[in-house]
């Protein structure tokens, strides 16, 4: 089965649920209407709420095992004040809608084991009340948001064995994770994982440029010394006259400083 409007209208359990869980056989776009869920846009669930004139599919059961925080619980009574969505284990492709940062009373978000690329929403920060997300094995790229390290009540953290690169942002409680939830991310460094290694582009490439402008002007130097004094003998009989009687004291000293020497 793929996402379209008329599997979802099948599929969604209702703009006042409070979970939604998919069977495992569903491919293709995570759709962009999870504002619809009014119980999960607003934090406060004592609010009222006004509810779409939609008519969906009501799905009711007094209890159910969840997957949660990477442990299985049974939920009975408390069923109904649960908030999750689980769409793990499918065939799901694309980006993450950043519908999915508006779900501001989310507890819980599983959108691991699928084919979902880009980069996580920058604005995931705004689910405050968010405990559990895990975004394992996708082909997830670029650099864990900042947003990220703002989700003071998160407990539980999976995004291994994606195509995650840059520094974990410092300074959070996304260092207080185990190494394994971010295993995989062959790009990812700094805490929990080995420390960054410094930038080698520009300043690698600047100190190359400077070394090489050094050695050029020393040897310009040097040829333009040399050949000036070589020129200032021809021109000028006295230096030149005093070069060679400089040279000729040189050699004198010398000589008779080794045959001193034999002699004792």
């Amino acid at each position: 089965m793929s996402f379209s409007g008329r599997s979802l209208r099948k599929y969604v359990i209702s703009p006042r649920s409070k979970s939604w869980t998919c069977p495992g056989n569903i491919s293709g776009r995570i759709p962009q209407c999870f504002n619809n869920f009014t119980f999960l846009v607003q934090q406060d669930i004592s609010t009222p709420n006004m509810i779409p004139q939609t008519e969906f599919i009501v799905m009711r059961c007094e209890n159910a095992f969840v997957y949660w925080k990477g442990q299985d619980k049974e939920y009975n009574k408390t069923l109904r004040l649960l908030k999750l969505i689980d769409l793990s284990s499918n065939r799901l492709v694309g980006n993450i809608p950043k519908q999915l940062s508006l779900l501001r009373g989310l507890v819980s978000l599983n959108l691991s084991r699928n084919h979902l690329t880009g980069n996580i929403d920058s604005e995931i920060g705004q689910m405050n009340v968010l405990e559990s997300l895990d975004l394992s094995r996708n082909q997830l790229s670029g650099e864990i948001p900042v947003g990220l390290a703002e989700l003071s009540f998160l407990a539980f953290l999976d995004l291994s064995f994606n195509n995650l690169s840059g520094n974990i942002p410092s300074g959070t409680q996304l260092q207080g994770f185990n190494a394994s939830v971010y295993a995989g991310n062959n790009g990812l460094c700094g805490p929990p994982l080995a420390a960054c290694l410094p930038p080698d582009g520009p300043s690698s490439a600047n100190d190359s440029k400077f070394d090489a402008g050094f050695y050029i002007s020393t040897l310009l130097g040097f040829v333009l010394g040399f050949w000036g004094f070589i020129v200032s003998l021809v021109l000028k009989n006295s230096w030149r006259k005093a070069y060679f009687e400089l040279w000729n004291k040189i050699w004198n000293w010398t000589t008779s400083t080794i045959n001193a020497r034999r002699l004792r």
